[in-house]
Protein backbone atom coordinates (compact mmCIF):
# COMPACT_ATOMS: atom_id res chain seq x y z
CA UNK A 1 0.00 0.00 0.00
CA UNK A 2 1.50 3.34 -1.06
CA UNK A 3 2.18 5.92 1.87
CA UNK A 4 -0.13 8.48 0.48
CA UNK A 5 -3.20 5.77 0.66
CA UNK A 6 -1.96 4.83 4.36
CA UNK A 7 -1.99 8.20 5.32
CA UNK A 8 -5.31 9.26 3.76
CA UNK A 9 -6.51 5.32 5.70
CA UNK A 10 -4.97 6.93 9.34
CA UNK A 11 -6.65 10.40 8.29
CA UNK A 12 -10.24 9.04 7.46
CA UNK A 13 -9.84 7.30 10.93
CA UNK A 14 -8.57 9.88 12.97
CA UNK A 15 -11.53 12.40 11.69
CA UNK A 16 -13.75 9.00 12.55
CA UNK A 17 -12.84 9.27 16.30
CA UNK A 18 -13.25 12.84 16.52
CA UNK A 19 -17.00 12.54 15.56
CA UNK A 20 -17.44 9.64 17.99
CA UNK A 21 -18.19 10.06 21.42
CA UNK A 22 -17.00 6.83 23.68
CA UNK A 23 -19.90 5.18 23.42
CA UNK A 24 -20.07 5.37 19.84
CA UNK A 25 -22.14 8.11 19.58
CA UNK A 26 -22.12 11.18 17.04
CA UNK A 27 -20.06 13.73 19.41
CA UNK A 28 -21.15 16.73 16.89
CA UNK A 29 -24.30 18.04 15.30
CA UNK A 30 -24.90 16.45 12.06
CA UNK A 31 -25.51 19.25 9.52
CA UNK A 32 -26.42 19.65 5.96
CA UNK A 33 -23.63 20.24 3.21
CA UNK A 34 -24.67 22.91 1.70
CA UNK A 35 -26.99 25.05 3.30
CA UNK A 36 -25.65 23.98 7.57
CA UNK A 37 -28.93 23.25 8.88
CA UNK A 38 -28.94 21.00 11.24
CA UNK A 39 -29.77 17.45 11.11
CA UNK A 40 -29.09 15.71 14.25
CA UNK A 41 -28.03 17.03 17.51
CA UNK A 42 -24.96 15.93 19.22
CA UNK A 43 -24.99 12.08 21.21
CA UNK A 44 -28.47 11.17 18.59
CA UNK A 45 -27.30 8.81 16.21
CA UNK A 46 -24.84 5.24 16.80
CA UNK A 47 -21.67 4.55 14.09
CA UNK A 48 -22.63 1.66 11.93
CA UNK A 49 -20.71 0.61 8.96
CA UNK A 50 -23.02 -1.09 6.57
CA UNK A 51 -22.61 -1.17 2.71
CA UNK A 52 -24.75 0.63 0.93
CA UNK A 53 -25.42 2.20 -2.40
CA UNK A 54 -26.90 5.82 -2.57
CA UNK A 55 -27.61 7.70 -6.19
CA UNK A 56 -25.12 11.00 -6.76
CA UNK A 57 -26.03 14.35 -4.70
CA UNK A 58 -28.94 15.98 -6.30
CA UNK A 59 -32.13 17.75 -5.71
CA UNK A 60 -35.26 15.93 -4.86
CA UNK A 61 -36.99 17.07 -8.30
CA UNK A 62 -34.25 15.28 -10.18
CA UNK A 63 -33.65 12.63 -7.63
CA UNK A 64 -37.11 10.34 -8.27
CA UNK A 65 -36.38 11.03 -12.02
CA UNK A 66 -33.45 8.64 -12.15
CA UNK A 67 -35.55 5.96 -10.40
CA UNK A 68 -33.88 2.66 -10.83
CA UNK A 69 -30.54 4.28 -12.63
CA UNK A 70 -27.55 2.44 -10.94
CA UNK A 71 -25.58 6.06 -11.23
CA UNK A 72 -24.19 5.81 -7.12
CA UNK A 73 -21.89 5.43 -4.50
CA UNK A 74 -20.77 2.88 -2.32
CA UNK A 75 -20.93 4.11 1.35
CA UNK A 76 -20.03 2.19 4.38
CA UNK A 77 -19.73 4.82 7.23
CA UNK A 78 -23.09 5.66 8.87
CA UNK A 79 -24.94 7.45 11.74
CA UNK A 80 -27.85 5.25 12.39
CA UNK A 81 -30.57 6.40 14.10
CA UNK A 82 -33.71 4.30 15.15
CA UNK A 83 -36.67 6.75 15.03
CA UNK A 84 -37.46 9.31 12.44
CA UNK A 85 -38.62 11.54 15.47
CA UNK A 86 -35.04 11.40 16.70
CA UNK A 87 -33.87 14.20 13.17
CA UNK A 88 -34.32 17.45 13.72
CA UNK A 89 -34.15 18.31 9.77
CA UNK A 90 -34.74 15.35 7.47
CA UNK A 91 -36.80 14.73 4.19
CA UNK A 92 -37.90 11.62 2.92
CA UNK A 93 -38.45 10.81 -0.89
CA UNK A 94 -41.15 9.04 -2.20
CA UNK A 95 -40.36 5.19 -2.36
CA UNK A 96 -37.93 3.96 -4.66
CA UNK A 97 -38.89 0.51 -4.45
CA UNK A 98 -38.35 -1.02 -0.97
CA UNK A 99 -36.52 2.36 -0.14
CA UNK A 100 -36.97 5.90 1.02
CA UNK A 101 -33.63 7.98 0.47
CA UNK A 102 -32.81 10.90 3.36
CA UNK A 103 -32.98 14.40 2.17
CA UNK A 104 -32.43 17.94 3.97
CA UNK A 105 -35.59 19.78 4.72
CA UNK A 106 -34.48 22.94 4.14
CA UNK A 107 -32.37 22.30 0.70
CA UNK A 108 -33.49 19.46 -0.34
CA UNK A 109 -30.31 17.87 -1.60
CA UNK A 110 -29.37 14.47 -1.39
CA UNK A 111 -29.56 11.93 -0.83
CA UNK A 112 -27.43 11.88 2.52
CA UNK A 113 -28.91 8.94 3.80
CA UNK A 114 -31.28 5.30 3.47
CA UNK A 115 -34.44 4.03 4.85
CA UNK A 116 -35.44 0.80 4.20
CA UNK A 117 -39.27 0.38 4.25
CA UNK A 118 -39.01 -3.23 5.60
CA UNK A 119 -37.35 -2.27 8.50
CA UNK A 120 -39.08 0.64 10.68
CA UNK A 121 -36.01 1.46 13.22
CA UNK A 122 -32.92 1.55 10.80
CA UNK A 123 -32.30 5.11 9.25
CA UNK A 124 -28.84 5.53 8.10
CA UNK A 125 -27.42 9.23 7.18
CA UNK A 126 -23.52 8.58 5.12
CA UNK A 127 -21.01 10.20 6.99
CA UNK A 128 -19.74 11.38 3.76
CA UNK A 129 -23.30 13.13 2.55
CA UNK A 130 -22.89 15.78 5.78
CA UNK A 131 -20.39 18.00 8.06
CA UNK A 132 -20.12 18.08 11.44
CA UNK A 133 -20.40 21.14 13.39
Amino acid sequence: MSKLKMDQQSKDSTDRSDLLSEDGKNSKSVVCQRCGSKVLCPGMALFAEKELVLPSMRKKSSLSATEGSADGDTLTAHWLVDDMYTFENVGFTKDVGRVKYLICADCEIGPIGWHCLDDKKSFYVALERVNHA
